[in-house]
């Protein structure tokens, strides 16, 4: 099948449905606590509510459908994508992959910048084609009906998508679980793709006898990480399915799931609007709630989960945000992927590096794939 050009359409009873709901929810007893440690505060949970029935402007729908999108079957399924071709006729192809509890969406404010450098103030040489798939199951791309949709299987269905566009040599671009795709991707298509930028690198820390500081430092919020922060992982790589029912039918159900990981990921200090604006926060989880996309996009924590690690041998780049999940050194990042040609640190930011530092992870992109052109 040729690619169907794709608009996004929330009708006003889609809306109308959501306000209700909202309005009825049943909340719970506050925290005992004067912070974030047991979760979402009632306080936080029911303002963010209030604003997304009563004051958010559902703009989300029109700002994608201003860029270019598509939807087409691969292996089977429907898969929907944003393509966006540079003025530039010897732009690079480029795929970017988001993660959970992110869309599309993330990349708004980068695709301009990528695809067309010379109308925002870049050098021209570095332009890209842009094309940016919705994972399956999230967005408005089809929730697999069997199970089998793991990092490898999407990898392929990428390359199949990415030929079909006419690009037979690309790079691929990812954070959360794009990374994990984008790595997948350069085993899969070594022939094809040129080189893996990541923008996290999920590797095992505490690995070395005569540890650095950075590393002493990164051991102990991996800990943490294991202490208070996988349960979310936990549930959605065991039971997805049950857990999909609450936040299918609840939204604040939804709104606080997502929510509290804009907390905990960003760089913020101690409120997740410090790092994101209220807007950004509720486009992302409007994405989620309109597509009724809980369970699908759990399931992929279930399918692989335990693979988010594989060793990657495409020739990487990986650039590191401070209040990202980890933060690898050099030396880290190297045990797992094998043909490290960049790392950097940077000064700012967090797991949402599209949305939070955009203009920073334009330059590492354009900086790693410099060597690839």
């Amino acid at each position: 099948m040729a690619p169907e050009p794709f608009k996004v359409s929330i009708t006003d009873a889609e809306i109308a449905d959501l306000r209700e709901r909202l309005r009825r929810t049943r909340w719970p007893e506050p925290e005992p606590v004067d912070d974030w440690s047991q979760g979402v505060p009632l306080a936080y949970a029911q303002e963010l509510c209030r604003s997304w029935a009563e004051d958010y402007d559902f703009g989300f729908a029109a700002r994608l459908n201003a860029f270019p999108q598509y939807r087409d079957t691969i292996d089977g399924l429907g898969i929907h994508f944003l393509h966006v071709r540079s003025p530039e006729p010897d732009a690079f192809p480029l795929v970017l992959t988001h993660g959970w509890p992110g869309s599309v969406l993330e990349f708004l404010e980068i695709l301009g910048p990528l695809t067309d450098p010379r109308a925002h103030g870049g050098d021209p040489a570095d332009a890209f084609h842009v094309v940016a798939p919705s994972l399956p199951g999230y967005g408005w791309s089809d929730k697999p009906p069997t199970t089998g949709w793991n990092v490898t299987r999407i990898a392929r269905a990428w390359d199949t998508l990415m030929v079909s566009l006419g690009y037979e040599r690309y790079g691929a671009q990812g954070g959360d679980w794009g990374s994990a795709v984008s790595g997948a991707l350069g085993e899969v298509a070594p022939e094809r793709v040129a080189g893996v930028h990541l923008n996290l690198g999920s590797v095992a820390a505490g690995t070395f006898d005569d540890p650095t500081p950075g590393e002493l430092a990164n051991l102990e919020a991996e800990k943490e990480f294991q202490r208070t922060g996988r349960g979310y992982s936990a549930i959605q790589s065991t039971r997805p399915q049950t857990l999909g029912y609450g936040l299918t039918d609840s939204p604040a159900g939804q709104a606080t799931w997502i929510a509290e990981k804009f907390w905990a990921w960003t760089d913020n200090n101690g409120h997740p609007e410090d790092a994101l604006s209220r807007q950004t926060i509720l486009d992302e989880i409007s994405v989620y709630w309109f597509t009724a996309s809980a369970t699908s996009s759990a399931r992929l924590y279930w399918e692989s989960f335990a693979n988010f690690r594989d060793t990657v041998t495409a020739p990487s780049g990986l650039s590191v945000y401070p209040r990202d999940i980890t933060r690898p050194s050099r030396r880290e990042a190297e045990l797992r992927f094998t043909d490290l040609r960049w790392f950097e640190e940077l000064p700012r930011g967090g797991h949402f590096a599209a949305l939070e530092q955009p203009e920073s992870l334009v330059g590492q992109v354009r900086g790693f794939f410099r060597l690839f052109r």
